[in-house]
């Protein structure tokens, strides 16, 4: 991650300070437990709270602790002494390295998904918002980058709300899945730790106990995780690519805000670029990037092994740091996004007529035309307009074998836009809740 993509309240969950500070929680919280079931003196405990808990631990000298050592919880350990004293044997009783590091990186991927469902959530708002303020504003859909059929520009923004609702909800349940903490000693049978530490650790810190952690907390759980933050940064390219279309100069339906004293190009001044959404689609590959790591984690060595530690201590700030940006970033587009319907509507009109193709194949077979000659029929003179520039409606009603089956009012009146707009409210209420 680099400052250019980061934002402060994001990147200070995955400081060296917060870290420390996360693990001194988890190693005090034990000694209290400890000293409730009599394994620690309880004046102990409360020498640990009172001279660690306001303690400024030194980053550098861990670092330099960590030289020596050549393993960073020792090294922490070895630092936390220096301020609490004789009392600080009684810390880390029972315990294994992985219970601190498990435990702390949960909690960091826990804070780090209330933020991120934050994050969504002002996307949905901004989705929201602009889909009912363009409910009725017609454009013309596409499928394989061609004209289809008229739909409208607050279809578009409701899709995409319906998505990332199902996004909101995937990380909800990624954040409960991963919200689980180990305080079960090495290899993870509690020999050495009586299981209420672990109850206890939990409950001050917000976590659930794991049910059975050998050691390490299973990564199916951070799989499913990175998954998760992978499925949404494919969503944040799949609005992204739309905007990128629609702002392409032979389209211009909508463009993202150009500000003033904003440059596009160094050479060539009068760009406007949709630089921010292409931003967005580099983004979104840095996110998913993690994804397949994250699935190879899984598979360790017997109850442990640390192949997946140096993944995690990437991946885990990485993708959570730039998914936070991007999707604050996508929310400032789409609450700016300039949508020009003149241009859907002069785009929609650019082959006279030719969207209401189906409409009329329909009639024609509902009059007993056999599809087969109804297609044929109406292809004919679509043809005509896509290499002639013909009027479509036109040459339908200069078409003896169309006439002769349909009225020239049946045929004047497949050409209403209105028909593909009347179930719009209806597709509202399925996505909103409202019409």
């Amino acid at each position: 991650m680099i400052p250019r993509y980061s934002r402060p309240e994001m990147t200070a969950i995955w400081s060296p300070e917060t870290r420390f500070r996360i693990w001194f929680e988890i190693e005090a919280h034990a000694c209290d437990a400890l000293a409730e079931i009599g394994v620690i003196p309880k004046d102990a405990a409360k020498t640990i709270w009172e001279r660690g808990g306001g303690a400024e631990f030194n980053v550098g000298r861990i670092d330099e602790i960590e030289n020596v050592t050549k393993h960073d919880v020792i090294a922490f350990l070895t630092h936390l002494a220096e301020f609490v004293g004789e009392d600080s044997r009684f810390i880390h009783q029972g315990m294994t390295s992985s219970d601190v590091l498990d435990t702390t990186f949960n909690i960091q991927l826990v804070r780090a998904a209330d933020i991120l469902i934050a994050d969504l959530d002002r996307v949905l708002a901004a989705l929201r918002k602009r889909a009912f303020e363009h409910k009725d504003t017609i454009r013309i859909g596409r499928s394989h980058g061609i004209h289809a059929e008229p739909t409208t520009m607050g279809l578009t923004f409701a899709r995409f709300h319906a998505e990332m609702s199902r996004n909101r909800e995937r990380l909800v349940a990624a954040r409960s899945e991963v919200a689980t903490g180990a305080i079960s000693g090495a290899v993870g049978t509690f020999a050495n730790i009586d299981p209420y530490v672990e109850e206890h650790v939990c409950e001050k810190l917000g976590l659930k106990p794991e049910p059975i952690s050998t050691q390490v907390i299973p990564r199916d759980r951070h799989a499913m995780y990175f998954a998760t933050l992978g499925v949404i940064a494919s969503s944040i390219e799949n609005v992204a690519t739309e905007i990128r279309h629609m702002q392409r100069t032979e389209v211009l339906e909508a463009e993202e805000f150009f500000s003033p004293g904003q440059k596009g190009s160094s050479a060539m001044p009068h760009k406007r670029n949709p630089v921010l959404t292409e931003n967005l689609t580099g983004l979104a590959r840095l996110v998913r990037m993690a994804v397949t790591p994250a699935l190879e984690d899984v598979a360790l060595w017997h109850e442990r092994d640390i192949s997946h530690s140096s993944v995690e201590r990437g991946i885990g700030p990485d993708t959570t740091v730039h998914l936070d940006f991007a999707l604050n970033r996508l929310a400032g587009v789409i609450e700016k996004l300039v949508v020009y319907p003149e241009n859907m509507m002069r785009n929609l009109n650019k082959f006279r007529g030719l969207v209401h193709s189906q409409r009329v194949l329909l009639a024609l077979t509902q009059a007993g035309v056999s599809r087969e000659d109804a297609y044929r029929l109406v292809q004919r003179n679509a043809m005509k307009v896509w290499e002639r520039g013909a009027d479509f409606l036109g040459e339908l009603l200069a078409d003896p074998e169309v006439t002769a089956a349909l009225s020239e009012d049946e045929i004047r009146e497949k050409f209403d836009l209105g028909y593909h707009t009347k179930h719009v409210d209806t597709i509202f209420r399925r996505v909103f809740g409202e019409g």
